[in-house]
């Protein structure tokens, strides 16, 4: 009844309005609150599940692993330690021929003691959604440990499970990382994209034949 008796201009703005503080409720709730009991910090408390899905994070130009790529495989060595995880998949670009993210996540995995039987490599991880989506497509996953930093769960954990993954997630945080809160503006961006993808765009990553791990 209020709406009926507003000009169109200010019915507009009012629809407006309620739009925006839907879209900033959602925004907030999956950003801070959505997944809190599906993300761990404590390895001994995070549900057995057969993979840690590790995603990539660049390194420097002189083959220098940057502090995120370095924490994410460690965090998920540490999984396969505390018996969570039966192996590891790290995915990552390796669009270039001279910038090999998984084969470098590797090299972490194997200087911390990881089995090298028990890692598997995704070359065409080349964002959250690829590698979300590549894990079930190609490497015939249903469930997962998420492992990424604290400002990244939430978006992962929303792309894997909207794919159908049941995924749940562990932090990587093992220090205080330059630009950080660069990092968390830029998840409202990316979780809206994500969003588009997943419910209206639904692209194809780079596929191929079937890799399962198991």
């Amino acid at each position: 009844m209020v709406l009926k008796n507003l000009r169109p201009s200010a019915c507009f703005c009012a629809l407006l309005l309620l739009a925006l503080g839907v879209a900033g409720g959602w925004t907030l709730w999956t950003l801070t609150l959505r997944y809190r009991k599906v993300i761990y910090t404590d390895p001994a408390v995070v549900p057995e599940r057969p993979v840690a899905l590790v995603f990539g994070a660049g390194y420097w130009p002189d083959g220098t692993p940057s502090d995120i790529m370095r924490d994410r495989v460690a965090a998920a060595v540490e999984l396969y330690r505390a018996g969570r995880v039966r192996k590891i998949l790290l995915s990552g670009d390796n669009r270039f021929v001279h910038y090999n993210e998984p084969e470098k996540m590797r090299e972490v995995a194997l200087a911390l003691g990881m089995p090298e039987e028990d890692i598997v490599l995704d070359y065409a991880g080349r964002r959250t959604y690829d590698t979300c989506y590549r894990a079930k497509a190609i490497f015939g996953l249903t469930e997962v440990v998420v492992v990424t930093q604290r400002y990244h769960l939430p978006r992962a954990l929303y792309t894997c499970r909207t794919l159908g993954l049941d995924a749940v997630g562990y932090v990587a945080d093992r220090q205080s990382y330059v630009h950080i809160r660069r990092y968390w503006a830029r998840e409202v961006p990316a979780l809206w994209l994500a969003w588009w993808d997943l419910r209206v765009r639904h692209p194809k990553p780079v596929l191929g034949d079937p890799i399962p791990i198991f």
